[in-house]
């Protein structure tokens, strides 16, 4: 062995025990350095993402420009009815393997300044670059500084931006440009940040979709109130139909319960549909759409069986569907890691309220 040479050393072994999840999925990558990695298409279907889900609640209308002759707007955000000609938002998309430079920007300034002054639409009220590795120190400068935006933008016009707006004219600087130029507010233009994206997406239903990470906590589900309320009527009066045929007589109201067990059944069996709505609302916010429904699918398809068999009457066939949904191996549904044994009798009974499911003959 010659002295240059080194035997290799053992590799550190893991501070904790290495979990099912790391091994199946590798180490987390957070969304930032994941967006990182993104080509340019992927980029784009994020910040389309991104808009449909983030950008609605700040506009009356919000739409995605692309190809030959968009004026440089890539997605717009109206905040009125009057669109490009009253108030609106412009996020500029980039994707480079770099910060974005005041290079790779200047024709896009052109842009704004030419098609505002020519009365192809209102100058926007902001103007956003949008990233994923956001602006350069150089731009950021520029955008912090609107005079010396507009005097640099002046400066690399002939070079950067005149014969770069259009690919039928070149637009330079004349008097009457240079004037709106010298009046126009360059205040307007700022950067979003990756983390700024990020933090907006994370309030979607689509971002663990995206970016894993697990599913938020969810929040504590409603008690039922003391009067049955209008969407439970009818899984309700499935139930109380079950109760008349395990003892033989009609129970039109909760109320006429007198047997114990079945009034503690049916308080647990509203507690359960009201856990299971909870889930609903939960999904609705987390996850994307259909992954509820999908999990709804999945019950029925585990309990009809069970539900389809002879019973003695409708109370023991309740409890014959329930315990079967109960038992159920649902691995594959997102919404797995966050439901308990109570939503699943309470899905039976959403089941039952879209009369998928029965809990009497008739």
């Amino acid at each position: 062995m010659t002295a240059s040479w080194k035997n290799i050393n053992k590799p550190s072994s893991p501070t904790t025990a290495v979990t099912a999840a790391q091994v199946a999925n590798g180490p987390v990558i957070p969304p930032q350095q994941r967006l990182l990695t993104y080509s340019p298409d992927e980029w784009e279907g994020f910040v389309e993402e991104w808009a449909y889900y983030c950008l609605p609640a700040k506009y009356k209308h919000v739409q995605r420009f692309s190809g030959a002759g968009d004026m440089g707007i890539d997605i717009a955000g109206f905040a009125d009815d009057k669109r490009l000609k009253g108030v609106w938002d412009n996020y500029q998309c980039k994707h480079y393997d770099h910060a974005l430079r005041p290079g790779d920007v200047w024709v896009e300034f052109g842009k704004v300044i030419w098609y505002s002054y020519s009365g192809e639409y209102a100058a926007p009220r902001h103007y956003y670059f949008v990233a994923p590795r956001g602006a350069g120190t150089s731009l950021s400068r520029l955008l912090a500084n609107a005079a010396k935006l507009r005097e640099e933008l002046i400066a690399n016009w002939d070079k950067h931006v005149k014969d770069e707006i259009t690919g039928t004219q070149a637009v330079p600087l004349d008097a009457t440009l240079r004037a709106y130029v010298d009046a126009f507010d360059f205040s307007i233009f700022d950067a979003k940040t990756a983390l700024q994206l990020v933090d907006d997406h994370r309030a979607t239903p689509v971002h663990t979709a995206r970016f894993g990470g697990g599913l938020p906590a969810r929040p504590a589900s409603e008690k039922p109130p003391q009067e049955v309320a209008a969407t439970e009527s009818r899984y309700v009066t499935q139930l109380l139909g079950a109760y008349g045929e395990h003892t033989g007589s009609i129970v039109t109201h909760p109320s006429a319960l007198s047997v114990p067990k079945l009034k503690d059944h049916f308080r647990r069996q509203r507690e359960a549909f009201y856990e299971a709505e909870s889930l609903r609302v939960f999904a609705r916010d987390s996850v994307p759409p259909g992954t509820f429904e999908s999990l709804l699918d999945d019950i029925h398809g585990g309990v009809i069986d069970t539900h389809d068999a002879n019973h003695a009457d409708g109370y023991e066939k309740v409890c014959a569907v329930t315990k079967a949904a109960r038992d159920m191996q649902i691995t594959a549904n997102a919404l797995i890691t966050c439901t308990n044994p109570k939503d699943r009798d309470g899905i039976c009974h959403q089941l039952a309220n879209e009369d998928r499911l029965r809990w009497t003959r008739s």
